[in-house]
Formats: structure tokens, sequence, C-alpha cells
């Protein structure tokens, strides 16, 4: 039994391409590809299905943002802010600046 070939998306979308083109036949395309001009024809249907759909595509919104995932964000800044001025201090501290800021 022979088994079935395997075509990538990208050779699909060439070979449909190159059909809605119409520079060459679908027996021509047929040949120069090795395949099935009704694979051809299936493929330029559903690229030409699938190309009016993009423009039906409502554009992607920013994300929704919870009030929670907004309360955690504060209180990381918060904390990173802490730790900051704490570290600013000690190395002033250890570089012996007399708690002056450079």
């Amino acid at each position: 039994m022979a088994k079935q070939k395997r075509y990538t998306a990208e050779f699909k979308a060439k070979v449909a391409l190159e059909a809605i083109r119409e520079e060459l036949t679908t027996a021509e395309l047929s040949k120069k590809y090795e395949v099935h001009p009704t694979m051809i024809n299936g493929w330029k249907r559903t690229a030409i299905a699938k190309m009016a759909q993009s423009f039906d595509a409502k554009p992607v919104g920013e994300p929704v943002i919870s009030g929670k995932d907004v309360e955690k964000l504060h209180a990381k800044i918060g904390q990173l802010v802490v730790e900051r001025d704490f570290l600013a201090d000690a190395s002033r501290l250890i570089l012996g600046t007399g708690g002056k800021k450079p």
C-alpha cells in the first residue's frame, strides 16, 4: 500500500497562490509540483475562502487586566522600591560616603 504524501502549509500556500494567479494552468502546476490537479483546486478554493475570512476578523484589542492583577503589580512595585532604597542606603554605608547621596 502506497504511503500518502504530506504537504506543508507553506507548500500548499505557494501552489494555491500560483493557481490563483493563473499564470499556469492547473495541469501545468500539477506536472510542475507533482500534485494531483484536484488537490491544487481544493487548496485554491480553501485559500480564497480563508482570505475572505481574514478580512472579516475583528482586530485584536488590548488584553483585559483584572483589578487583582493590578493590585499584585502595585505590591511588587512597592516591594522593589523598598529593596532598591535599602540596597542604596547599604551601599552608601559600605562605600563610606557618610550617608550622603553622591
